[in-house]
């Protein structure tokens, strides 16, 4: 993607960290109402195209697919949608794409959740180094006159019970719908997406007054420095806040005056 699409994408994936970020969504539920949206689209082309024409205003089209969506999907995806589709794409063709990427970031949101990330990305390498070593079972999953059920009844039986759920769910969309990729690409991408997500933190904010735009870059920053890894900013506000600012990452706590002492060290970092 380039241009308006990748910008589209980001602003996509920012709202789905923040709806995920939250117990109250199922980011596995959220993930399949995705890929069934990426079919849809995927199948129908001229309604791909209306819900990206550039001529077309956003909040019209976004009406339009919470329409036809209507009670398919759950309120939540039905926005994610609703905003995907306000926003400019360069080519039809990269909605679905990044559909299809914000179903399997939710999914691996769901593998992180439960503490099994680390083993889904393990059991995608190791499928790919199995299928690279197999040319029977890579013709077999990616024969074009089977069906798609038969490669999913195949993958059943090669990963059932012996990989994570999540797993499954993503080699077997990837497989049954390649959109034409490559198995061994298709593969390589969601191992990046699972090491991308691996590598990133969230840290719940929570200050007496709202944070400035630079605030929260210097507080984003100095996390990040801190703990070494990305950090993704959930913020709340709270006058009763003592110290003027709670920071929690995880199960630690940092209070008002550490916090203080990260947004120096953030605007030592800023020059």
């Amino acid at each position: 993607m380039n241009g308006a699409s990748r910008e589209a994408l980001a602003a996509a994936r920012e709202r789905l960290d923040a709806l995920t970020d939250s117990t109250s969504v199922d980011a596995a539920a959220l993930a399949d109402e995705l890929a069934a949206v990426t079919a849809l689209l995927d199948r129908e082309v001229s309604l791909r195209r209306v819900l990206t024409d550039p001529a077309q205003a956003g909040e019209a089209k976004a009406d339009l697919a919470r329409r036809l969506l209507g009670s398919q999907v759950s309120g939540t995806a039905a926005d994610l949608v609703a905003g995907l589709v306000r926003s400019r794409w360069s080519q039809s063709r990269d909605l679905v794409d990044a559909l299809e990427e914000l179903a399997n970031i939710a999914d691996l949101t769901a593998a992180q959740k439960a503490g099994a990330l680390d083993g889904v990305e393990d059991e995608l390498f190791r499928f790919g180094r199995i299928v690279a070593s197999d040319t029977q079972l890579r013709a077999a999953l990616t024969n074009r006159s089977a069906t798609a059920s038969a490669k999913g009844e195949l993958l059943r039986s090669l990963l059932g019970g012996r990989a994570n759920e999540v797993t499954v769910r993503l080699v077997t969309r990837l497989v049954t719908a390649p959109r034409g990729r490559s198995l061994e690409s298709g593969l390589e991408s969601l191992s990046k997406l699972a090491a991308e997500r691996r590598d990133r933190m969230v840290a719940v904010v929570t200050s007496a007054v709202p944070l400035s735009d630079g605030q929260k870059q210097r507080l984003g920053d100095a996390l990040a420095k801190l703990y070494g890894r990305r950090m993704h900013l959930n913020l709340d506000v709270d006058p009763a806040v003592v110290g003027g600012i709670r920071v929690q990452v995880g199960d630690e706590v940092i209070n008002g005056s550490l916090a203080d002492r990260l947004e120096d060290a953030g605007r030592r970092l800023a020059g």
